[in-house]
């Protein structure tokens, strides 16, 4: 009587006769996986796990004011002290009118730039390429601090400049302090979005272009009749990064906090977590932290299947 069951370690026959070891490929793929996911799983999934369960306790004390403090599970209560927070939801809407303008502008301006090094008219691609990605190799701390140079009234050529033609700029002020914020983050993100658009066009290929020219299309027609179409999910993933991004604005208004009076200490949400973690109220940051996720989940997908409903996905 022979054996057919399989033992363990033997090698089994796949259709065609080739043979293969599942033990071993297994043990490759996760040695492959592990330095990703282990990081993965200590410096991300963890923390915000961490962070939601800090979200869901409160401190209790006993015995009036100079009694003791616990630390007990107190359900949504946080929660509905974000909620009914008028400094969280000032901070909800700077950041909106801050996405709803310079978003669209960002990604505008990273548009016309890609598709003017993608012309075959341009000379000098790889400079201008280098010179427009240049902005993004500064740290978003140092890029603040130089244009709060350029800001201050006390300092700046720039004002002065224009103070010599009869403006009176207050790049600080309270109805432009947030836009001096935009402007520094337009500046430095405008070249990231713009690669990876520039990227997806060096991908399409030229007989789209010839064909068209063919047809008698002109440059203008060919790039937003056939380039724009052709790299929209490449907008859509900037978009999405925008987003994001948007709703973790920090550095730039922190910054210029310290040279304006205009930026408190609750301007944007981050700063506002921020804040709130200062005063050693951690389970409270913790649930604004975790509402901002959900806000940024929630904005991020929804616009991702907006997009997608539109292109018939």
């Amino acid at each position: 009587m022979t054996d057919t069951a399989p033992r363990a370690g033997r090698a089994a026959v796949a259709p065609g006769g080739r043979r293969h070891r599942s033990g071993p490929r297994a043990g490759t793929i996760a040695a492959f996986l592990t330095p990703f996911f282990l990081p993965f799983v200590l410096f991300y999934l963890v923390p915000v796990g961490y962070a939601i369960w800090q979200s869901f306790l409160v401190v209790r004390r006993t015995g009036g004011q100079y009694g003791t403090s616990y630390t007990a599970f107190g359900g949504v209560e946080q929660y509905a002290q974000v909620f009914q927070n008028t400094e969280f939801w000032a901070s909800i809407g700077r950041i909106a009118l801050f996405g709803i303008v310079q978003v669209p502008v960002m990604l505008f301006v990273a548009l016309i730039m890609a598709l003017l090094l993608d012309t075959p008219l341009l000379r000098l691609k790889p400079f201008f390429r280098i010179a427009a990605f240049m902005p993004y190799a500064v740290p978003g701390v140092i890029a603040a601090i130089m244009w709060s140079y350029l800001y201050s009234p006390q300092l700046s050529p720039l004002v002065d400049l224009l103070k010599g033609i009869g403006l009176q700029p207050d790049f600080l002020g309270p109805g432009a302090v947030l836009w001096s914020a935009a402007n520094v983050s337009t500046w430095l993100w405008t070249g990231y979005n713009m690669l990876i658009m520039f990227s997806a066009l060096q991908s399409i290929p030229q007989e789209l272009y010839e064909a068209a020219r063919l047809d008698g299309a002109s440059n203008w027609a060919i790039a937003w009749r056939i380039k724009v179409p052709v790299i929209a999910p490449s907008i859509v993933l900037t978009t999405v990064f925008s987003i994001i991004g948007t709703l973790q604005l920090y550095a730039e208004p922190a910054v210029l906090r310290q040279i304006s009076s205009n930026i408190s200490s609750t301007f944007t949400p981050n700063m506002l977590a921020y804040a709130v973690a200062s005063g050693n109220n951690y389970q409270q940051a913790a649930a604004v932290s975790v509402v901002i996720a959900v806000i940024t989940f929630v904005l991020s997908f929804g616009f991702m299947r907006l997009t997608s409903k539109k292109a018939g996905l």
